[in-house]
Formats: structure tokens, C-alpha cells, sequence
């Protein structure tokens, strides 16, 4: 008798995740896309932000829709923690040790996330 096993997919990196989200956002040609390295700050709530902002609303939320789809379809992942989808101004999806922050341009300026963890180390993206 013939059983098939299929292997169940490991688990991602931290780093192919990190990967995967920027990919995402680059999918929708989101914007000002930084990530924010916290590892070597004490009080960082997580490893990594990636940030990045939207023209509209409209991308905004399609900016989160792929990020989610792609991780969920792709690594079986699901957010502990997904906020802001109703305004889409500051939508925060938690994975854990990654944090992203998807901004309206507007809202982005307003709150300077940067300048609260400035000591992070940065790494900027070119916009698509």
C-alpha cells in the first residue's frame, strides 16, 4: 500500500518574511518603503518595522490586501494583530517580530514614526 506524505513547509525566516512583505508592497507600488532594523534597541517592541505609504486609501488597503493574501497563501501566516482596514489611513499588521505600517501620505507626515525610532538602523527602497 502507497501512502503519500506530503511535507509540511517549513516555517519562514524572519528574514524570508521580511522578503515577502516587500515584495508585496512593491507589488502595489507602495512608497517610501523603509525598513527599520530595532534588534539592538532595549525597549523595541518588535525586530523590524517596514514602512510604507499609499496615493489614496484605496492603495492603502490594497497595499495590506496583498501583504496578507501573499503571506497567508505563501508562508501560513496569518497577523497576530491586523488594525485600521476601516479609514485605511494607518493600517499595522503584527507578524510577531516584523510590525508594518501602511500610511496615507497625509497620516504618515502627521505621526513621524522614523523620528520615534530613529536609532533603529534603516534600509530605504526605491519606489517601483
Amino acid at each position: 500500500m502507497n501512502s503519500q506524505h506530503q511535507a509540511k513547509p517549513q516555517p519562514y525566516s524572519s528574514e524570508e518574511l521580511i522578503t515577502l512583505i516587500i515584495d508585496s508592497i512593491q507589488d502595489i507600488k507602495g512608497k517610501n518603503l523603509v525598513k527599520l532594523d530595532l534588534r539592538q534597541l532595549d525597549d523595541a517592541p518588535a525586530s523590524h518595522f517596514i514602512i510604507c505609504e499609499g496615493d489614496s486609501n484605496t492603495q492603502v488597503k490594497a497595499i495590506s490586501d496583498n501583504i496578507y493574501k501573499r503571506i497567508k497563501d505563501e508562508a501560513g501566516e496569518l497577523p497576530s494583530h491586523y488594525e485600521g482596514q476601516q479609514n485605511s489611513l494607518w493600517i499595522c499588521m503584527d507578524y510577531f517580530d516584523t510590525v508594518v505600517h501602511i500610511f496615507y501620505k497625509e497620516t504618515r507626515e502627521f505621526y513621524e514614526l522614523e523620528d520615534l525610532w530613529s536609532d533603529a538602523i534603516f534600509t530605504k527602497y526605491e519606489n517601483m
